[in-house]
């Protein structure tokens, strides 16, 4: 296993990071033991959760009681900022829902700290130095070490990081968003913030909901039980013409080199020295050997623009 410093930051992580939003969603606390058992056994040292997956909670409920005494051995991202029930004052990134919300992980985690907390979502309603001087106090009080963000356009994480940088507060390490071979949009303005500002990407989505995997095949129905099976709308803009185009030539270019899709759409992404760990979700520990063997994938320069060309939009 390979490890990357996040961002600027002395802290390092795993280059493959373990999804836990299947974690009281599609498995459930007996199976999430045995995933995170596979991911340790992996050297697998980022968990990447949210208050929200579950739901209720119960992603990081599981996490913390499927690590245990395991805890002190791992870095766990959680995210906060998504409703977790009704009116305005259980969401966002308000001095007052930060100051609960991280409590609230804190329980379900099982832990005295949160090794990268993330704003999950942009908050209009509140202004960004008040987000960040509460993110700080964390900091300053040992319940965070870290902080980052998740689905913040460019502008916002430049922002982020000239107000932490104004007014002397804990800037940001990392930028979560959705980012694969299918999806490539934030290297128009989040990717070129994040380098210029020093954060990591940590791409979630790298296999755009499980269509990378192989599982889908053109004019068929979404196998029973997967990911795009009982995604509605979005299994719809996913199993397009334009993208099983991408994929067949994606297929092609996998099997001259012995490789599957998933090893590419997952080694392309390890490839790049800007991303620090590629989060994928696991089912099962057979899925996470193999996210773990992909993540060790090594693409050449020429192969890279092989890609580029393939999936350019």
């Amino acid at each position: 296993m390979e490890y990357r410093n996040l961002g600027e930051s002395g802290l390092q992580v795993s280059v493959a990071g373990l999804g836990c939003n299947n974690f009281g969603r599609r498995i459930d606390k007996a199976k999430t033991a045995d995933v995170v058992a596979a991911a340790l056994d992996l050297g697998v040292t980022l968990f990447d959760t949210a208050d929200v997956y579950g739901p209720g909670g119960q992603s990081e409920e599981f996490l913390g009681a499927a690590l245990g005494k395991r805890r002190a051995d791992v870095i766990i991202a959680t995210k906060f900022a998504n409703p977790m029930g009704e009116g305005p004052l259980l969401r966002g990134a308000s001095r007052r829902y930060i100051f609960s919300a991280v409590e609230a992980s804190l329980r379900r985690l099982n832990t005295d700290w949160i090794d990268l907390y993330q704003v999950h979502i942009p908050d209009a309603h509140t202004p960004p130095e008040e987000t960040m001087r509460a993110l700080d106090d964390l900091v300053r009080a040992g319940k965070v070490r870290y902080i980052g963000c998740s689905n913040y356009s460019g502008w916002q994480i430049a922002d982020a990081q000239w107000t932490a940088r104004a007014h002397h507060l804990t800037p940001f390490v990392s930028a979560q968003n959705q980012y694969s071979l299918l999806d490539r949009r934030i290297e128009r303005e989040v990717v070129p913030a994040a380098r210029r500002f020093g954060l990591s990407i940590l791409p979630w989505g790298p296999l755009a909901s499980g269509f990378l995997s192989g599982k889908y095949r053109p004019g068929e129905p979404p196998p029973a039980g997967t990911r795009l099976a009982a995604a509605g709308p979005m299994a719809e803009r996913a199993l397009n013409a334009e993208n099983f185009a991408v994929l067949e030539k994606l297929e092609s270019f996998a099997a001259l080199r012995g490789r599957t899709v998933l090893d590419v759409a997952i080694g392309w992404l390890a490839t790049k020295p800007w991303i620090a760990s590629v989060i994928n979700g696991a089912t099962s520990p057979g899925q996470m050997e193999q996210n773990v063997r992909a993540a060790d994938y090594r693409l050449t320069p020429e192969e890279m623009a092989e890609l580029d060309q393939i999936t350019r939009r």
